[in-house]
């Protein structure tokens, strides 16, 4: 019973520990959003259905494509609310062409969204994967602000570019690092909400 005891203990102050360097991961990237010179890779809110898009699917009809659910609309939108509530000090917001990815980054309602093609979906797109993942690092690369450079992309990319795949509508915060082999380092994570 005593050990029993001291094993509950030891895996209680294990998950505690987690839990601190969670919320601590968590401020600081709020902290680095609210400066210059970070970059907010946000995979797109809930888009229900299997990964990709029907063969047939068209860039510019998002009828042909999967989009956002009422639950990713309401995500995208919260999003926003948590930008503002963050104070986060946007420099330029891009989004991958794909229809589920401008509707985030509309709906999240922080400022004009420009196409940047080269977070286009690299899921779809995979043989110009490594031309995609090359073009957002140097993207990434170059950003030195002022302000959050706020883009939204899909997850497919942010795992060629991090080895990671994220949730749908979580924020990946990184500063650019030209001396790393990915061009840039990870500052925290922001779960959706």
């Amino acid at each position: 019973m005593v050990n029993a005891v001291k094993v509950a203990l030891f895996i209680a102050f294990l998950l505690a520990g987690g839990a601190a360097n969670a919320a601590d991961d968590v401020a600081s990237a709020w902290a680095a959003l609210r400066g210059d010179g970070h970059v907010a890779l946000i995979r797109h809110a809930s888009a229900p259905g299997p990964a990709g898009d029907p063969a047939d699917y068209k860039l510019d009809d998002c009828a042909t494509q999967r989009n956002l659910s009422e639950q990713g609309r309401a995500e995208a939108r919260a999003l926003g609310e948590r930008f503002r509530a963050q104070q986060v000090k946007i420099g330029k917001i891009v989004s991958s062409q794909w229809c589920r990815c401008r509707q985030t980054a509309e709906l999240m309602n922080i400022g004009p969204v420009e196409d940047a093609p080269t977070f286009n979906n690299a899921f779809v797109l995979n043989a110009r994967r490594d031309a995609l993942t090359a073009g957002a690092r140097a993207t990434i690369d170059a950003w030195r602000g002022p302000g959050t450079l706020v883009v939204v992309t899909h997850g497919q990319n942010i795992l060629l570019m991090l080895g990671f795949h994220p949730r749908e509508g979580e924020v990946i915060v990184v500063a650019p690092d030209p001396a790393s082999e990915n061009k840039m380092r990870l500052i925290g994570r922001i779960g959706p909400s």
